[in-house]
């Protein structure tokens, strides 16, 4: 399986319709779906897909034809990222119509050649499981638990700060917890502990 870890975009016009597709990783799906409805009020649709794993690790698959034709639009998209084998990841192509009709089977061709294009234009990266670990420091542990962090790329982290200390919560792949942990006991004296 496959992924993205950024967000790219491209451009192609067919008929003088208009279609700007977008690939980017599922945790920015929603807020870049949202984005583009506001950018794009004149856009005739934006159409989606995406693919993603649930707590039991089982592929969900969702997608829009958002007004085309049933079935000529966001589908299309799906078989694409199927075919990719992308998970965690979504498509969305925004339409501004040309004034001709494409008919069902040039929209296929066209949502799909869209999917092709973007992930022809991304930097696709084989997909690694990471599992949520929550732990507690001390506000003097911070500095070392950010230093590390950042020195192992390691960027999807939460903290909130209470009173008995910093709350972490990091997702974390099986390679990256080995060697966080490894780091992390070393403070268990001094104000580390993992939540279980």
């Amino acid at each position: 399986m496959q992924t993205v870890n950024d967000t790219y975009m491209c451009k192609n016009e067919i008929k003088k319709s208009t279609f700007i597709s977008f690939i980017t990783p599922i945790e920015h799906f929603e807020p870049l779906h949202a984005e583009l409805k506001e950018k794009h009020p004149k856009a005739r649709h934006i159409v989606w897909a995406k693919r993603y794993l649930n707590e039991l690790s089982q592929i969900v698959e969702n997608s829009s034809d958002d007004g085309e034709p049933k079935g000529t639009s966001g589908p299309p998209i799906l078989n694409v990222m199927r075919g990719s084998e992308l998970i965690e990841c979504g498509i969305l192509i925004v339409r501004y119509f040309g004034g001709t009709k494409l008919g069902t089977g040039g929209l296929v061709r066209a949502y799909g050649g869209g999917a092709k294009e973007v992930i022809a234009h991304a930097t696709i990266v084989a997909y690694i499981k990471k599992e949520p670990i929550k732990f507690t420091t001390d506000y003097s542990l911070v500095p070392r638990f950010e230093h590390f962090l950042e020195k192992e790329n390691i960027f999807a982290c939460k903290r909130s700060y209470e009173a008995n200390g910093v709350v972490w919560s990091v997702d974390l792949s099986e390679a990256e917890r080995k060697t966080f942990l490894d780091f992390a006991t070393m403070f268990e004296r001094d104000g580390f502990s993992l939540e279980l």
